[in-house]
């Protein structure tokens, strides 16, 4: 068991040296890509409920 666990955390600290992580800059490029796209989605669902919101209303009256 101990050898199996030995072997896996081996290969792990292998995988790792193969990844490229991304620099300072293309971190915040992505992140206010996230920000902004987030913030879209939340203002499109916003408009999205208000409006259904107030057709039920009307149809229920």
């Amino acid at each position: 068991m101990l050898k199996g666990i030995k072997n896996f955390l081996r290969e792990v600290k292998l995988e790792t040296k193969k990844v490229l992580f991304p620099t300072k800059d293309e971190l915040i490029g992505s992140t206010w890509v996230v920000i902004i796209s987030t913030i879209i989605v939340a203002v499109f669902l916003g408009l999205v409920d208000f409006v259904l919101s107030k057709f039920v209303k009307f149809i229920l009256r």
